[in-house]
């Protein structure tokens, strides 16, 4: 919601992060597991699952990135400081903004992480 210039935070903006990260997830496991679930042949190459996964990557990380900078530059705006001890409307938005770039860059690597396996791997086993 905004307003006027500035938006309001809650915990749906709070987890958006972690929830592009969890869809990832899901979704380059699963693709993955899926390719390679008869296991007949262990040496079949993950070839379209590695690309899947990397544009997946890219998209998820976009996203994430996007989510990190609006929090960021939201709470450097609004005189982002800590600690968040005041109880307030404007430090409660404060701490939401705060603790949305925390989850955002815990996020960013967790996607990172996520994809590596499919960067090092190249077949089945």
């Amino acid at each position: 919601m905004a307003i006027g210039n500035k938006t309001r935070d809650n915990l749906w903006t709070l987890i958006t992060a972690p929830t592009i990260w969890g869809v990832h997830f899901l979704l380059c496991y699963g693709s993955v597991a899926y390719g390679c679930a008869p296991n007949e042949n262990i040496f079949q190459t993950i070839g379209g699952f590695r690309i899947f996964v990397g544009g997946l990557t890219v998209v998820a990380l976009a996203g994430i990135g996007f989510v990190f900078m609006r929090a960021l530059g939201e709470w450097r705006r609004n005189g982002g400081r800590i600690p968040h001890e005041e109880d307030s409307a404007e430090v409660r938005e404060r701490f939401l903004e705060f603790s949305t770039v925390l989850l955002a860059g815990l996020s960013f690597i967790a996607v990172i992480y996520t994809a590596l396996p499919a960067a090092m791997m190249v077949d089945c086993r």
